[in-house]
């Protein structure tokens, strides 16, 4: 019988301590609308966090995770974002609703829009995963 992401969240009983307080999510949430991605994973992931787009490859440790993140804004150049609207944390996991305004190789300006779901351990993200429709960025 299928489940539904929602149902499958509800019925998942996860620890309601050791999470990050809606304070520091937001926090992290300003850093990253000011465009400070690599100051938002130096000061808000652990030193050995995971990050995962869609099913690809996963990659450890904080100074990968940095590495790659200059990679991306070296191929995209600015990467605005719009101010978070949507944003839900239970427990230890957070979600954000993240919506990128990137400009293609083409030049055309498109909205990439994403999910994020966030493992958090106290005040630092520990894994996180992103889902997306990748054909976002083929236009």
């Amino acid at each position: 019988m299928a489940t539904s992401l929602h149902s499958a969240l509800m019925t998942t009983h996860l620890p309601v301590s050791g999470g990050p307080t809606t304070a520091r999510v937001r926090s992290l949430l300003a850093r990253v609308e000011q465009q400070d991605y690599v100051g938002a994973i130096m000061h808000f992931y652990h030193v050995d966090a995971t990050m995962q787009e869609n099913l690809g490859e996963i990659r450890s440790g904080r100074d990968a995770l940095v590495a790659h993140e200059m990679e991306i804004v070296l191929r995209y150049g600015s990467m605005p974002v719009r101010k978070v609207e949507r944003f839900a944390i239970n427990g230890k996991l957070v979600f954000i609703n993240w919506i990128f305004e990137i400009t293609l190789p083409s030049g055309e300006k498109v909205a990439f829009d994403e999910v994020s779901m966030q493992e958090w351990e106290g005040d630092r993200i520990r894994h996180e995963r992103f889902y997306y429709d990748p054909s976002q960025l083929t236009r």
